[in-house]
């Protein structure tokens, strides 16, 4: 039974903590032993979800060292408070001078405390990356940022992931989705939540048409469940790739409605249909008498 929804100390374009409850309805309709994802980002979904055991897989360097620093005790709680403490008095003096230099300082030489700080005094949130894989969002103009309620709102943050991962079987790789798809059991369920093809990909690295069709197929010959999270439509276009990909029968469609925050200005942020794609009935075979599954609807 998941818990309450909480969102981890990391912020990710697209993260999905309004879709955990759909997430996990999805996932008690299978048994599964080992809990995979290749694109896990912020961990908002097994971070709410909890699965006793875990794959969490990025290209992103940079999330899985922080997450693996959580679960070794190299980064904690306390050492996040006096980070962000002490920095954050430097950005209030010294204003975005302080928050370049930290941001070159993270681009020769990476660690998980500074990665933690731009994340969270960068431009809306937003986590991007130039070709040269380097961070390259700006300030957010906000010097006094890391007030003293901020800091303790994301240590508690901080500390209750570091309380979930200490408790859990969980291994974290930095590693494509190809090279995570290869070898998966069939007890295995896997949660893929790639760049939306034609929304946010400059996330890490690009995501081309050819990553969209390799995905695809990557997933179509799994030899277990999977949950794949795509865009569905908006006011202004559908998904190609949908129809291209997940017509056939064997595959179900679930929507569920969502507002992205993510964006300059306020009119460049529009409420998307997003879609929740199995190659499992997403519901029990009563229901399924009553429901079609490529219509339904799911609302938080």
């Amino acid at each position: 039974m998941m818990h309450r929804v909480f969102t981890p100390p990391l912020k990710c374009q697209g993260i999905k903590t309004k879709l955990v409850g759909a997430i996990s309805h999805l996932a008690t309709r299978v048994d599964y032993d080992t809990w995979v994802e290749p694109f896990c980002g912020s961990c908002v979904v097994p971070l709410n979800i909890r699965p006793k055991k875990a794959l969490l897989c990025d290209t992103n360097e940079h999330i899985i060292r922080f997450y693996s620093d959580v679960q070794s005790g190299a980064v904690t709680p306390a050492s996040v408070r006096q980070f962000l403490m002490e920095s954050g008095e430097r950005l209030r003096k010294e204003d975005e001078d302080c928050y370049y230099e930290f941001r070159e300082r993270f681009n020769a030489h990476p660690d998980s405390h500074t990665f933690l700080f731009l994340n969270r005094s960068c431009f809306n949130g937003v986590m991007r990356f130039n070709r040269r894989g380097k961070f390259n969002v700006p300030f957010c103009r906000k010097p006094d940022r890391f007030s003293q309620a901020y800091i303790t709102k994301i240590a508690n943050q901080f500390r209750s992931i570091s309380t979930v991962i200490a408790s859990l079987s969980w291994q974290f790789r930095a590693q494509d989705f190809r090279e995570t798809f290869k070898d998966l059991e069939p007890t295995s369920v896997v949660y893929a939540d790639p760049p939306y093809m034609g929304r946010h990909v400059d996330y890490f690295n690009t995501w081309t048409e050819q990553d969209e069709t390799d995905l695809a197929a990557g997933l179509k010959a799994l030899p277990c469940r999977f949950i794949l999270s795509t865009w569905h439509s908006n006011e202004f276009r559908d998904n190609p790739f949908i129809e291209r990909f997940w017509s056939e029968p064997r595959f179900h469609v679930v929507t569920h409605e969502h507002f992205y925050h993510v964006g300059s200005t306020e009119d460049l942020r529009h409420p998307m249909i997003e879609a929740l794609i199995t190659n499992y009935p997403p519901t029990s075979e009563k229901q399924e008498e009553s429901v079609s599954v490529a219509e339904q609807m799911l609302f938080l």
